[in-house]
């Protein structure tokens, strides 16, 4: 288990944290070199349609012009090595995902999800859980996208991302119909659907997302206070008579988590630490090992953390490192084996195995 940074981070070369200077100093450069390519105007990439065609690829939430690629490795508590600016907030997309499974990890630690097999419908009054299709969907259906849930959400349908398959690499299909498959059993990533595991939660706590996590998660473990989490021009409910923002699960249409790559490392360093950070076991150990299990029908699938399973994400990684991503290039490795976190931010995603490659090849 890695030792954690107090007020300023441990450790203050490669040295000091086992590495050979030069050639991690080796997969630094080929990181530098090796930018999405993403226009640097979010703002202006999303308006083309990036991601969806026609009205339902609409830009909902607030975006940010982005920089070029930056980040940092650390090990042992200590920053290895960083390069760009890893102070720099920027949008995530999916790795807010990684974020709401740490919050839904909140609520079971404290009782407020009793069984994750519960149909949601049990603890949430919500229009989005009744019917004898919807009504079955579970808090692990949601957490592992296999929910099939069926319906729209802040004016966007599912069917926007029915056929998606972000595992083959293959969205010819996107957005055309296919029937639905009983709760449970059909892995489909679908953006619409993580937002209503968002709304869930936030109808759960009746209490904004953000504040339970700055609370409950990057409150403890010391993150800045330049982050932010965000929703869309229209998912703002009113609970109990107060107005809440319902943030979403990523950038798909704006919004989403915009933070600092070193506070993505304290992130990735709690779950390194199996939830506990310092004194403090912010995340109980039960669901940070729950995070990390595979879903029955995708073993490249935890609870929102991608897995590295047989090494069918990436074959340089340990097969029991999981990763937070994003699109655009977002990569938070959680490396259990070799005592590393590492983010990328802005990094192609053909070259996120060439730089673990790298980073595994510098240890001494």
């Amino acid at each position: 288990m890695g030792t954690l940074p107090g007020d300023a981070w441990a450790g203050t070369s490669a040295d000091d944290t086992g590495f050979d200077t030069g050639r991690l100093d080796e997969a630094v450069q080929y990181a530098a070199a090796h930018d999405s390519g993403v226009p640097l105007s979010l703002a202006d990439h999303l308006a083309t349609r990036a991601f969806d065609d026609g009205a339902w690829g609409e830009t909902l939430g607030p975006t940010k012009d982005r920089s070029t690629t930056y980040g940092v490795v650390v090990r042992r508590g200590g920053i290895a090595a960083q390069w760009g600016d890893p102070a720099r907030v920027d949008m995530t997309f999916s790795v807010t995902k990684s974020l709401l499974s740490a919050v839904a990890g909140v609520a079971f630690d404290q009782g407020l999800i009793t069984d994750l097999d519960e149909r949601v419908a049990a603890k949430v009054e919500d229009p989005c859980f009744q019917g004898d299709h919807n009504g079955q969907i579970t808090w692990r259906h949601l957490l592992h996208q296999t929910s099939e849930w069926e319906g729209t959400l802040w004016d966007k349908p599912d069917l926007v991302d029915r056929n998606r398959d972000v595992v083959a690499g293959d969205n010819s299909r996107k957005a055309t119909h296919r029937d639905m498959q009983t709760p449970g059993t059909h892995y489909e990533y679908n953006d619409v659907r993580v937002n209503l595991l968002s709304y869930a939660l936030l109808l759960l706590f009746r209490r904004s997302l953000p504040d339970v996590a700055r609370e409950f998660v990057l409150g403890p473990i010391g993150a800045s206070d330049g982050w932010s989490w965000n929703g869309y021009r229209n998912s703002h409910v009113m609970i109990d008579g107060t107005e809440m923002w319902s943030v979403s699960g990523g950038g798909h249409w704006g919004g989403g988590l915009f933070v600092d790559a070193l506070d993505l490392a304290r992130f990735g360093l709690l779950y390194l630490n199996k939830g506990r950070w310092n004194e403090q076991q912010v995340l109980s150990e039960d669901w940070v090992v729950m995070t990390a299990r595979a879903c029955p029908i995708e073993p490249r699938y935890g609870f929102m953390w991608w897995l590295n399973t047989d090494g069918l994400m990436f074959p340089s990684a340990p097969h029991d490192a999981v990763f937070a991503l994003g699109a655009g290039g977002h990569m938070v490795w959680v490396d259990w084996q070799h005592d590393i976190v590492a983010v990328a931010r802005w990094l192609d995603d053909d070259h996120h195995d060439g730089f673990i490659a790298r980073v595994l090849a510098a240890l001494d």
